[in-house]
Parts: structure tokens; sequence; C-alpha cells
């Protein structure tokens, strides 16, 4: 994986936070669902990065 799949994995999971912010500000708990679904799928590929890393080397 390149820098700009862990670039967009941190995006991912830095809008995640964002839509659970929103959504707990809003009393919206769908958005705030979603946005830990988010956090959690763009921690999920970070991890699975990091292994793909330490076999390159």
């Amino acid at each position: 994986m390149g820098l700009g799949d862990k670039i967009e994995n941190a995006a991912e999971k830095a809008g995640g936070k964002g839509k659970e912010a929103a959504g707990s500000a809003t009393g919206d708990e769908s958005l705030k669902a979603e946005g830990q679904a988010d956090q959690a799928k763009g921690d999920v590929k970070q991890a699975g990065e990091k292994v793909k890393d330490a076999f390159k080397d």
C-alpha cells in the first residue's frame, strides 16, 4: 500500500470522528453510529497496512 492509501485511511477515520461528534451534538444516533463504523473501518485498514509494511522489510 502506498502513501496515498494511508492518507485515505486516516481521512476516513477523521471523517468518522467528525460524523460521531455531529451525531452526538445533534442527538442523531444513526449518524453517530455511522461515524463510529467509519472509524473502525479506518482502524482495520491501517492495521492491515502495518502488517503489509512489516512483510516488506
